[in-house]
């Protein structure tokens, strides 16, 4: 089972250390999305189904993060742009499918 590149582990950590440093009306992430950051940011090896759960959330919010960041927003004004690296941010994605296609 492969394990996250440091790009997406790096991305799920400050989506964590982010999180811990708004009000909670500005904290992103479901239990799963929660899970998953930790899984990344620790460096866990990651399933065939984990990856597929990967790239469909992220391959759905990707539309919503490129809306954020088109505002400038980032990780602590948008829970979009939270909510995005805590399942690894753009690098997962390109990650994700290169995983997929082996």
């Amino acid at each position: 089972m492969p394990v996250a590149p440091k790009e997406v582990q790096q991305a799920a950590r400050r989506a964590l250390a982010a999180r811990d440093n708004v009000p909670p009306s500005r904290k992103a992430g479901t239990p799963v999305g929660l899970a998953r950051a930790n899984q990344l940011a620790n460096g866990d090896n990651i399933s065939e189904g984990t990856l597929l759960r990967m790239h469909s959330y992220l391959s759905r919010a990707e539309y919503d993060y490129k809306q954020a960041r088109a505002k400038g927003l980032d990780l602590e004004t948008s829970k979009a742009i939270q909510a995005y690296y805590l399942w690894g941010g753009p690098a997962a994605l390109a990650w994700v499918r290169r995983e997929l296609n082996r």
